[in-house]
């Protein structure tokens, strides 16, 4: 079976520093890879390159990035518009400061699907109360009508959802999906996640410092340092039986401050 995507020995540099390095993976139709190591470990850098937006100063300057057999590194930007929704969407670690605040979601949302396909607003509307009512957002008039600022940070990151798989892409990147949320909020989205690979067979790649939300939802986990690939397998094997030094030294300082967060618990 062909790949969805292949990253193949992709270096990546920013003002002609390399920040990644030789980072190679597959993602098969459906699976979810989580990312995962230390701030500044490439981790980002890698999503953006796959979505053709590392910016001015960004360069993929060795490796290929296939998706669907296309060469995304030498795709032309209007090519890669052509992409960017309809096949390959995109959830932000904070999809309230992604989201124009004088502009209500409603406009957004409909802004977004128009780049792509003549609907009217009424079909982008009906299409949006659906994804909205899968992921838990009932009252989807009212927050269509809303500006970003009167949503919660839950709320915001599960419009981001919405907007993301609104078209129903084939992947879909998640930068640090959960990481401004509360405990019970990023549940909820890690659920809702889930729920689109189910409803949609959408593959994932999720970036996340969170190793919870890597257990409970990754098939694959690539391990980074310094824009290096440690680690890289299914993810029950790295997370809990890998070989690796620098592996078993971060899910040491996982399990450690899970102890730490117990006893100031108990001490409350």
């Amino acid at each position: 079976m062909k790949p969805l995507l292949r990253v193949e020995h992709v270096t990546i540099c920013y003002n002609g520093k390399p920040v990644v390095r030789d980072v190679s993976f597959e993602l098969q139709e459906g699976e979810i890879l989580g990312i995962v190591g230390e701030s500044g470990s490439g981790k980002s850098t890698i999503i953006k390159a796959v979505m053709g937006l590392l910016g001015g100063a960004g360069l993929v300057t060795r490796g290929d990035i296939y998706y669907k057999g296309q060469n995304v590194v030498d795709m032309p930007e209007s090519g890669l518009r052509k992409l960017r929704g309809p096949e390959l969407g995109m959830v932000f670690q904070d999809c309230k400061a992604a989201l124009c605040p004088i502009r209500t979601v409603g406009d957004q949302i409909y802004e977004s699907m128009s780049e792509h396909e003549k609907v009217s607003r009424d079909e982008i509307y009906r299409r949006a109360a659906d994804v909205m009512a899968k992921i838990g957002l009932t009252d989807s008039k009212r927050v269509l009508d809303s500006y970003p600022f009167e949503l919660s940070g839950g709320m915001n990151q599960r419009v981001g959802i919405c907007t993301a798989m609104m078209q129903q892409p084939s992947l879909l990147l998640a930068d640090e999906p959960t990481s401004a949320l509360d405990v019970t909020v990023q549940k909820q989205v890690v659920e809702e996640l889930k729920l689109m690979r189910e409803e949609y067979h959408t593959a994932m790649i999720v970036v996340t410092h969170n190793i919870g939300v890597v257990e409970v939802m990754a098939d694959n986990v690539l391990v980074l340092q310094n824009g290096e690939v440690m680690d890289y397998g299914p993810t029950d094997r790295v997370l809990h039986h890998s070989e690796n030094a620098y592996t078993k030294k971060l899910m040491d300082s996982v399990l450690h401050l899970r102890r730490e967060k117990v006893r100031v618990s108990s001490r409350r």
